[in-house]
This record gives structure tokens, C-alpha cells and sequence, in this order.
């Protein structure tokens, strides 16, 4: 589905990715870890079409079609999504509004308002999200955890095929870690692809990734399954990557 060939990319002067290489197939849940720095939501960013950094070489496949130049808006059409690591608040635009626009601007039939309303309840239920919050301007004075529950909504409900998601454990308390991780894993199916970055393993504990990814300083340094994980527990990023 998705196949990265010797991608390098820079962000002013600064080479931050140096020749990833990564090959991720539909129906399939993998994970990309690494030290703070090491260029991971540069990579996220980068697969989602960010104007910010400079593709300097190698080239983006998805579906074996060359998405390199693909800009963002376009990516979203073919079902690209990322869940961000620090969502912002857009004050006086409402979650229902905002989201019934996204959905509308991606898909190729619009639907109607008391559809998507159905929708969009249905899919804050799995996250015990009260259908009253759906009114409030989206991520203003919301909690870490509130934004992050935010994210995953708009995942369910716009219903991509590649889903990244960047640190989306972060800040979340044990009731809400559970809840998010529970829709995230009845949401993969054999046509979707996600791929977490994550700094903590207890995500996990819930989702079984099929593959798990190292990256140290801008390069894939090690792949492998699970295990790996309790490897870099005992040795850290240094001894995974000799």
C-alpha cells in the first residue's frame, strides 16, 4: 500500500531524514519508535504532504502510484490521515460543523445534515464522548486527553485507508488510553493501513502491531516484531542501534 524508497528530507538546512526505506501493507498495524529528534513526525508529516519540508531524494508510492509531489488536500482524497501530536484549537468552528466539512470535502457524494449528525453521534459513542460536547469549538480549553479522543473521532467518522498516528497515547489517563485504543483496534480491517509513533509500550498492551520499526538520528536503524521493544527497555536506543 504504502512503500518508501531512500526518502531524504530536509527542513531549512537541516537533513532530518536520511534514506528511509519502508514498505507497510494493507490490513496490517505497525509501529515507529524512537528517541526524541530522530525524525519521526517529520516522517509523518512528510507522508501527509507538509509544504514545510523539502523532499531533497527518493520518492512516496501508495497503491504502486508515485505520490512524491501529491499535495496535502489531494492525499486526504485518497485517504491519507494523521492524528497530530499537538492538535490546535480553532475557536468558533464547531466539532460537528468542521468535521461535516472535512467529510464532505473528501468524499464523492455529500451527505446530508441529519445523516452525518447519526454518524457523527454514533461514532462519538464508542468514544463515551456526550453527544452535547459535539457542539463545542473544536479543542478550545480541552484537556491533552479531550484532544486526543478529538483526533480518533475524526479518524472514525472520515474513515480513512492510512492512518498515522503521532503520539497519540500521550497524556492520556488509563480509562481514556483503554478507550482510544479499544476504537483504534475494531477500526483496522484488511483495507486499512496504521502506522503509531509512540514513545511508551502500554498502547501495546491493546493493539499487536505486526511489525515494529526503530528510528535513531533520520534512519530505520532496526525492524522487527514486538520483542524489540523489550530489547530497547533493557539496552536503549544506543544498543539497538549496534
Amino acid at each position: 500500500m504504502i512503500e518508501i524508497k531512500n526518502l531524504n528530507v530536509k527542513s531549512g538546512k537541516k537533513e532530518i531524514l536520511k534514506g528511509v526505506n519502508l514498505k507497510l501493507v494493507k490490513g496490517k498495524a505497525y509501529v515507529l519508535m524512537g528517541p526524541n529528534g530522530s525524525g519521526k513526525t517529520t516522517l509523518a508529516n512528510v507522508l501527509m504532504g507538509n509544504p514545510k519540508y523539502k523532499i531533497s531524494s527518493g520518492e512516496i508510492l501508495f497503491n504502486k502510484k508515485n505520490i512524491t509531489k501529491l499535495p496535502t488536500n489531494e492525499r486526504a482524497k485518497k485517504g491519507f490521515f494523521l492524528s497530530f501530536q499537538f492538535p490546535v484549537e480553532i475557536p468558533g468552528v464547531t466539532i460537528s460543523n468542521f468535521l461535516r466539512t472535512a467529510y464532505n470535502s473528501i468524499k464523492e457524494k455529500r451527505i446530508s445534515f441529519l445523516d452525518f449528525k447519526r454518524l457523527l453521534e454514533e461514532k462519538a459513542k464508542e468514544l463515551n464522548i456526550n453527544k452535547k460536547f459535539l457542539e463545542r469549538y473544536l479543542n478550545e480549553n480541552f484537556s491533552g486527553g479531550e484532544k486526543k479522543k478529538m483526533e480518533i473521532l475524526q479518524m472514525l467518522v472520515l474513515n480513512p485507508e492510512f492512518i498515522i498516528l503521532d503520539e497519540t497515547d500521550s497524556g492520556l489517563d488509563i480509562d481514556s488510553l483503554k478507550i482510544i485504543s479499544k476504537a483504534i483496534k475494531k477500526f483496522i480491517d484488511k483495507n486499512k493501513t496504521i502506522l503509531i509513533i509512540t514513545h511508551h509500550k502500554k498502547i501495546l498492551d491493546y493493539i499487536k502491531p505486526d511489525k515494529v520499526f526503530i528510528m535513531v538520528d533520520g534512519k530505520i536503524v532496526k525492524e522487527g516484531k514486538k520483542e524489540i521493544i523489550n530489547s530497547l527497555e533493557k539496552k536503549g536506543y544506543g544498543g539497538i542501534k549496534k
